[in-house]
């Protein structure tokens, strides 16, 4: 048994897939997607719906982030503030998530710009999540090493090459803490760490050196301009310490809805990998993604499209290159062509999702390697 790895190796291979083993499927796929475009006259990006959708959550996002701002009350300040982070959260995942593959609109300048301003409310530094989430997590999806998503941390054991610590037996437990810590470690940890360069290879940036640090500090001032320093200034009835409890307290909850509805879409299938040592993957990508994401439903599809096609993810992975938009479209492709190659395709409720959550932390929890 290899011993686990608790850092990085300092040299990887070169990651390459067997994609000729699913040549036929990909074309399958491919084709599939081309003529249900072709037959509703239509394009991968945003439509008139998604700009009104965004149009709408900006809106809701501004007037909660105001309305804060006229109370007097300690409560309705607070319940106003978490809406306004709520509301946040809705639109980087309806916006950021699809501007960041550059499918919301057809220009890559115009999705750049409009994850900048999204982002400003959370926090997150777009060009860092990009890469986290574009460049490392969708080609090396729960990869040792390579999937940035799943790297140790020394606190969740989340693959069975992790080095195991005695109180990971309890992670099933506290694992929504660190849910929640999340957006916050990104915001004021790791980003800067990429933006040194210490997780990835700074050349992966679209902008380096000045301009890349410029545009990183202008996000940052502005997401703690927006967040904190206008409400301290606006509302001097209440006090500096309190705003800060608010703005943490909005953070962490937001985290903590996010992270535990993306994580088990690769939790629950628990397939994990270790690079070869000569970078060829036995199978292909499009058969990679099978093998590690799945998606789950909610009983009704309109709450689906409010969430941006979260969801969704393994359809999402399969075509990473679509607006959420088609999701519902493409994930009955994706079931008709897995049959027909008797694929293996996973799909399950979000109760069925929380469960499995609670059984792989249990299971990575144990100290043995997980077959």
């Amino acid at each position: 048994m290899q011993k686990p790895q608790s850092q990085p190796q300092p040299q990887q291979p070169t990651l390459r897939f067997s994609n000729e083993q699913d040549i036929l499927l990909r074309e399958a796929l491919n084709t599939a997607a081309k003529d249900y475009l072709f037959s509703q006259n239509d394009h991968r990006y945003a439509n008139s719906g998604m700009y009104l959708k965004l149009g709408l959550l900006l809106v809701l996002c501004i007037g909660f982030y105001c309305c804060a701002f006229f109370q007097q009350s300690a409560y309705l300040f607070s319940l106003y503030y978490f809406m306004f982070s709520s509301l946040a959260l809705l639109l980087a995942i309806n916006v950021v998530h699809d501007a960041s593959h550059n499918v919301f609109f057809k220009s890559s300048n115009a999705n750049t710009w409009l994850n900048r301003l999204i982002t400003i409310p959370l926090g997150i530094d777009p060009e860092c999540w990009r890469i986290r989430h574009v460049v490392q997590h969708h080609p090396f999806t729960n990869i040792e090493h390579y999937d940035l998503d799943i790297e140790y941390n020394g606190v969740l054991r989340q693959t069975p090459f992790q080095v195991h610590h005695w109180f990971m037996r309890y992670q099933h437990y506290y694992w929504p803490l660190v849910a929640g810590m999340t957006f916050p470690a990104i915001i004021w940890w790791f980003d800067w760490q990429d933006r040194l360069g210490l997780n990835f290879d700074k050349n992966k940036f679209t902008h380096h050196g000045i301009v890349g640090w410029f545009a990183f500090l202008v996000i940052k001032a502005l997401h703690v301009s927006l967040a904190i320093v206008i409400p301290v200034y606006i509302c001097p009835q209440f006090s500096l310490w309190f705003i800060l409890i608010v703005y943490g307290l909005s953070q962490f909850f937001a985290s903590l809805i996010f992270v535990i509805l993306i994580l088990g879409t690769h939790w629950a299938k628990a397939t994990f990998y270790q690079a070869p040592e000569h970078g060829l993957m036995p199978h292909g990508s499009i058969q990679h993604v099978f093998n590690t994401t799945l998606n789950w439903r909610l009983k009704f599809p309109i709450l689906e499209y409010w969430l941006g096609g979260l969801n969704l993810h393994l359809t999402h992975h399969i075509y990473p290159g679509f607006s959420h938009r088609h999701y519902q479209h493409l994930t009955k492709i994706i079931q008709q062509i897995a049959k027909q190659h008797q694929i293996d395709y996973h799909e399950i409720t979000l109760y069925e999702l929380f469960v499995q959550q609670q059984v792989f932390l249990k299971k990575m929890g144990k100290a043995q390697r997980m077959d």
